[in-house]
């Protein structure tokens, strides 16, 4: 609280100082050579950092101090300087490329920009294209713009249901490092182990962060572990938050889904404003989202077959007679006094609150050239979504009491994660000097609604607090860097230090939850299930005292990073970086990149780096009996840590960290002004690749281990699954990035993007199997986790973007190509192939004045949904499409509304 009020009287006392002698600059930038306007230019004060920008006509106004100088920059653009006065007008000229931004990421020197840069690196201006986006949130806006990131909605998985995991140049969503202001990002406390893409992994969420929020976001497309340490084997996301002030912008949005389901609606706000006159500023952003359920299941398909000897029954799919199925279908309904209604399931996208804030804060000392800056939010989530429905026939899961008719489960989760990063920077004998510390959580509950405990028969509960899962991180860093302009053209030096501790608990979920009531203790010691009913709460059974507990590591690492321009057309970089864990040892991983411009137009440039990444908290530790499809029917499999009695018994060894070599090699060229082509591929081979086991205590054919389950069963499960670094992978592929920028004239401009990723992962090699194991291959890993690894991913994707300025209005027309998908199954099941899709999106903006927009977008404007699901892989006909590709919910059509407002003094 204090510190809420020592910054709202710095903004009163700066309000009061910077408002005492102002003008008001009414301007318009423009491109010097083509004369035509600049549309999101950004107008900044240099002594103040007041700012603001420029709308699509290149117009922008702006208050500030009398005799101040506005520094005037844009995306591809040569920044200008120029003295505030009452009407002006700036032309700025083109850089040699149109990605002339500096970067964070990829490199620490101050001069480097996309550009010049030795490795791929991606900027979205997220800030713009916000506006116009046919994506409601931040995962699937980069889906959708970058063709190396992938995420993909999944259905029925609990937690991974809420969360929605993402990879960049398929591999997983733990393999890439997420940065924001340059600062690293705490992953999740959830570990995805439904099957699903990003299986046994833990990510960090990109949905917490509120798009509104962020100004530009920059994707590393190369390996940085030796840079930023571990967890950056595929590369980094470096989110870049808004420091623009005196402005308010307020958005609104609407959309909703061609089925008529998946409601969207997204508010948010953001304001931001000067700190004195040293160039301080504070930002801050509030958003929320809401979407309601999707439901893409089989319609008219399930009928009710009767088992007369059992006296049960169950659902399966039509017959080549449908008609007649029906007709069968209907007699038996009615025979039981039931409605087909009570057969319905709910198989789709969850129904999501998303709710978060942000700051980024920069307070210059006066009369120092010390700055002290912070950054963070809190974001709150609130998901429900459903598990497999229970069929009366399904003896062991309902009770005929309580849910005579069967039912089906749902998942509410209440997710919260924070943030907050604090530092210093300051300059010291030329080397620039930066202290940080930032700290990030992230909590799980579970609540499970419309179910039972089966073993606690007609008087069990149909709700349950199942428990939840925690996680923190805080890391230190200290860095220093200086650049030498007499070195040969130049030499960048950069030197730092990490300390970085994490913790992650398990909480276990009311007795009622996870218990099973129908064990007995035999004379002899053993133990049997006297009821042969399923304990715990069905779909999503809680964390037991067994599951429960707190576990820690910390590590320390330094580093040094170098780049050296030879000469004008050739530079050389390298980087080294020691780290310590206090649980596995320590490494040293090295990088080596170069660039040579072999003319004005053509460049090459490439990579060779060695990568590590310390197994997760979560892989260690995470113990949970889940109910999950084994071998195509409903089961309680258990995860249980490397270093358990379970873990021993069945011989699997502890885990070890994964290691990875990493190269690439591409060009850049520029074959006419305001065009340029990016063609980079890459290699990158993980050895120790840590993967999820099968189900030990059945065979892939069901049939059970006597000794294994018996074993397992005072646990509550009947199988039991491990991570193992089982297997060594390569993944080769090609990113290609091609851009043209027309100027038609002075109010028309039509910029092209073309956008591809090609990429193939392979299983090199199964590791030595324990010999206790060695007659289960299929299990220790399993077909269903090698499809997961090499094929769950579209192999190609690619978009090709057209976004026309004319006046007041832009027009975004894209198509994006999702390649191929091959399943071993969804959620169990038989291969099955997944062909390409295209995808169309459109947008039409219209600036209604200067200070709003009306934007009317559809993403997926056709409609398009994957192959449909095979029979064996679709749950008794329920699983209608697979989440595979661009996801299950078709066409959405969206309204947008953004207001933007100059705080004038």
């Amino acid at each position: 609280m204090k510190i809420r009020i020592s910054l709202f009287i710095i903004f009163l006392i700066s309000y009061a100082i910077t408002g005492a002698q102002n003008i008001s600059v009414n301007g318009k930038v423009i491109d010097g050579k083509t004369v035509t306007p600049i549309a999101f230019a950004t107008i900044q004060s240099k002594a103040g950092s007041i700012a603001t920008t420029s709308n699509s006509n290149g117009e922008f106004t702006i208050t500030v101090p009398v005799n101040s100088i506005l520094i005037i920059s844009s995306i591809g653009y040569t920044p200008v300087e120029i003295k505030a006065e009452t009407n002006i007008t700036i032309s700025l000229y083109p850089v040699i490329t149109d990605l002339g931004t500096v970067t964070v990421v990829g490199s620490r020197n101050a001069n480097r920009s996309v550009t010049n840069s030795p490795v791929p690196v991606d900027i979205v201006d997220l800030k713009a294209y916000a506006k116009i986006s046919p994506q409601a949130d931040l995962n699937q806006m980069l889906t959708y713009l970058a063709p190396s990131f992938n995420s993909t909605r999944q259905s029925s998985s609990d937690g991974t249901e809420h969360i929605d995991p993402a990879s960049l140049r398929g591999l997983g969503p733990d393999q890439t490092l997420v940065l924001i202001n340059g600062k690293r990002q705490h992953t999740t406390s959830l570990l995805n182990n439904q099957g699903t893409f990003g299986n046994g992994s833990v990510g960090t969420d990109l949905n917490a962060i509120p798009s509104s929020a962020i100004d530009h976001i920059e994707i590393l497309r190369d390996g940085a572990a030796a840079q930023y340490g571990s967890d950056a084997i595929a590369g980094v996301i470096n989110i870049v938050l808004k420091k623009n002030t005196n402005v308010l912008s307020a958005g609104l949005m609407g959309g909703i889904t061609a089925s008529g389901d998946g409601q969207t609606s997204v508010a948010n706000i953001n304001w931001g404003n000067s700190l004195g006159k040293n160039g301080g500023y504070i930002n801050l952003t509030g958003e929320l989202l809401t979407r309601e359920k999707t439901t893409r299941t089989q319609e008219h398909n399930l009928i009710i077959y009767d088992q007369s000897a059992l006296g049960n029954y169950f659902a399966y799919d039509f017959t080549d007679n449908p008609e007649a199925s029906r007709a069968y279908d209907d007699n038996i309904i009615a025979s039981k006094g039931l409605n087909r209604s009570d057969f319905n399931f709910q198989i789709g996208d969850a129904k999501i609150t998303n709710a978060g804030t942000f700051m980024n804060l920069s307070l210059p000392f006066k009369n120092s050239n010390k700055t002290f800056y912070a950054f963070g939010g809190f974001n709150y989530r609130n998901g429900m979504g459903f598990g497999f429905r229970r069929l009366p026939s399904d003896y062991s899961n309902v009770d005929e009491t309580l849910t005579p008719d069967g039912f089906q489960p749902n998942t509410e989760s209440d997710i919260y994660d924070g943030s907050l990063a604090v530092g210093l920077k300051w300059k010291a004998n030329d080397w620039d000097f930066d202290i940080s510390n930032n700290f990030g959580g992230n909590r799980f509950d579970y609540t499970v609604n419309n179910t039972i405990n089966a073993s606690l028969q007609g008087k069990s509960p149909r709700s349950f607090n199942a428990g939840g899962h925690s996680s923190f991180q805080s890391t230190f860093n200290f860095d220093m860097s200086r650049y030498y302009k007499n070195i040969l053209s130049g030499f960048n030096l950069a030197l730092g230090a990490e300390f970085r501790y994490d913790s992650y608990t398990i909480k276990a979920g009311e007795e009622a939850s996870w218990k099973n009531y129908g064990l007995a203790t035999n004379l002899d010691g053993t133990i049997e299930d006297t009821l042969f009913k399923t304990g715990g709460s069905q779909s999503f059974p809680g964390f037991s005292p067994f599951n429960a507990g707190s576990h820690n590591r910390n590590n320390i690492s330094v580093y040094t990073d170098g780049e050296l321009n030879i000469n004008s057309n050739w530079m050389i970089g390298g980087a080294a970086r020691f780290e310590q864990y206090s649980d596995f040892g320590s490494t040293l991983n090295g990088k080596i990149d170069s660039r040579y411009n072999i003319t004005k137009a053509f460049a090459i440039r490439g990579s060779v780096s060695t990568g590590f990444r310390a197994p997760s908290l979560q892989q260690q530790y995470f113990s949970y009996v889940s109910t999950d499809l084994v071998n195509g029917k409903i089961a309680q499999s258990g995860f249980f840590p490397n270093n358990s009695e379970v873990a021993q018994f069945i011989g699997i060894p502890e885990l070890k960290e994964e290691t990875s070599l990493n190269a690439s090699f591409g060009f850049s060229i520029k074959p006419a002004p305001h065009f340029n082509i990016t063609v980079d591929g890459y290699w990158i081979k993980v050895n120790n690749r840590i993967t999820l086991t099968g189900n030990f205590g059945e065979d892939p054919f069901g049939n059970p281990d006597p000794e294994i389950q018996a074993y397992l069963l005072p646990y509550g499960a009947s199988t039991a699954r491990f991570f193992t670094n089982s297997i060594n992978t390569r993944t080769e592929g090609i990113d290609l990035v091609a851009t043209y920028n027309w100027r038609i004239n002075d109010k028309n401009k039509i910029d092209f993007t073309l956008a591809a990723n090609y990429n193939q992962n392979e299983v090199l090699e199964v590791n030595a199997i324990p010999e206790k194991l060695q007659s289960q291959p299929d299990v220790y890993f399993s077909p269903a986790e090698r499809s997961l690894i090499r094929n769950n991913n579209p192999q190609q994707k690619a978009n090709f973007t057209v976004n026309l300025t004319t006046g007041k209005f832009i027009v975004l027309v894209r198509n994006e190509y999702f390649g191929k998908v091959i399943r071993n199954g969804f959620p169990f099941g038989k291969i099955q192939r997944y062909n390409g899709k295209v995808i169309s999106d459109l947008a039409v903006s219209c600036n209604v004045s200067k200070t709003f927009t009306l934007t009317a977008a559809a993403n997926n404007l056709l409609n398009i949904f994957p192959d449909l699901q095979i029979y064996p892989n679709s749950y008794f006909g329920v699983f209608k499409y697979a989440p595979v590709q661009m996801g299950t919910t078709g066409a959405f059509y969206s309204l947008k509304a953004v207001l933007l407002l100059q705080n004038k003094h």
